[in-house]
């Protein structure tokens, strides 16, 4: 009877056989010795009475543990689950599928060794003090798919507290590959950054990560819109992220909603879902770029892109010119690590995307191709020997 009894509530896995699944079965990652101890001497150095020689050391000069622990290559990947992909706040437990894909990516493409950590909190003081309690055994923090606007101080103030990289992917790694096609793009239609009109549509994360970063390349013109409208610094409703932003964009005083503020624009950059109308599209000014990045359903789907730019990009691998966070974020925590960078700059990120950009040579460039492959092998390389060049320059090395 009990056998029966506990039978009974075993849960049958309706998921067998399904071939997502499959490959999650026991998880995406694992850890892995780097030596090997074999014999009773390999035993004496791996751990007592050798490892107390290391940890003295390292006591009397912490500067030693980037070499002689895992931390000068090792990144925790930090979510509180509020905001993961496109599926919202599902909490910490149901987030780490993402978490560990992230820190397969990190490996796979940047030879970079990282940890998924899913947070139980949600409140931004517990969640920093957690994170900088953490910090020692680290060499670098990812953020990842944590809620706006709490994102932007968590950030902050980790930034400030710690002398490690911290970088919030969904916001700059997203940033840096749309600067980078746009360069491309730019070079497509003959047009130049600084003379161009941009629309971004989100004002969450990657949407305020986008207006500075295509601020800070030249872009003169840019408004942005969230759900309510275009911001501008007459609108009451704001928090003091967007308010920082309406004062730093909209120079053509726009107001209204999306579609008010296209007709015209040279670029549309959405982030944040929902469609856009096919008029508002069509009102664009001629050889119109597009980057629609919404997954699964972009907000300009790519046929009707089509019938009125000059060339277009989604997030999504099975249309041409993919804008993946792939090809910047190993590659820039890759180069951070092989400079000894106490931060990632706003250089070190306008770097990655020249060094992005540049991969497509003049003779390949086309309104398909855009952006390079994550699968080339240029890509993370290119984009760390960039980063570490120029945290050399900025002089936010430690050696």
């Amino acid at each position: 009877m009990v056998a029966q009894a506990v039978e009974s509530v075993v849960p049958t896995d309706a998921y067998a056989g399904d071939a997502v699944f499959e490959l999650h079965r026991g998880g995406k990652i694992e850890v892995s010795s780097s030596i090997h101890v074999q014999d009773a001497d390999d035993l004496s150095k791996a751990y007592t009475p050798g490892v107390a020689r290391v940890c003295t050391a390292i006591a009397a000069e912490p500067a030693l543990a980037r070499r002689y622990t895992w931390t000068s290559n090792v990144v925790a990947v930090v979510t509180d689950g509020t905001a993961v992909l496109g599926l919202g706040d599902i909490g910490p437990v149901a987030s780490l599928p993402v978490m560990e894909g992230k820190a397969l990516l990190f490996k796979e493409f940047g030879g970079v060794d990282s940890v998924p950590i899913a947070l139980d909190c949600t409140d931004v003081d517990e969640f920093v003090e957690t994170v900088a309690r953490m910090a020692p055994s680290f060499g670098g923090i990812n953020l990842e798919d944590i809620s706006a606007p709490r994102c932007f101080e968590i950030e902050r103030r980790l930034k400030e507290r710690l002398d490690i990289p911290v970088f919030h992917d969904d916001q700059h790694g997203t940033a840096v590959v749309v600067l980078a096609a746009l360069r491309n793009a730019l070079r497509v239609t003959g047009k130049e950054i600084e003379d161009i009109r941009v629309v971004i549509s989100g004002a969450g994360a990657a949407g305020v990560a986008c207006a500075r970063i295509l601020l800070q390349a030249g872009v003169g013109d840019l408004a942005v819109v969230d759900s309510k409208g275009v911001l501008h610094e007459d609108r009451p409703d704001l928090n003091p992220v967007k308010l920082s932003l309406a004062r730093d964009t909209n120079t053509g005083g726009l107001s209204g909603r999306l579609a008010d503020a296209l007709a015209g624009a040279d670029l549309f950059l959405g982030v944040s879902g929902g469609t856009v109308p096919e008029e508002a599209v069509a009102s664009m000014a001629d050889d119109a770029i597009i980057f629609a990045l919404a997954n699964p359903n972009p907000e300009v789907h790519p046929d009707l892109a089509h019938r009125h730019a000059a060339v277009v990009a989604t997030g999504r691998s099975d249309f041409p010119n993919q804008i993946n966070n792939v090809l910047a974020f190993p590659g820039i925590f890759r180069g951070a690590f092989d400079a000894s960078a106490t931060r990632i700059t706003e250089g070190m990120k306008l770097a990655a995307a020249d060094a992005l950009a540049g991969l497509i040579s003049p003779a390949d460039l086309r309104a398909d191709y855009i952006i390079p492959s994550p699968f080339d092998p240029r890509v993370a390389p290119a984009v760390a020997d960039a980063v570490a060049a120029a945290a050399a320059a900025e002089g936010v090395t430690r050696d």
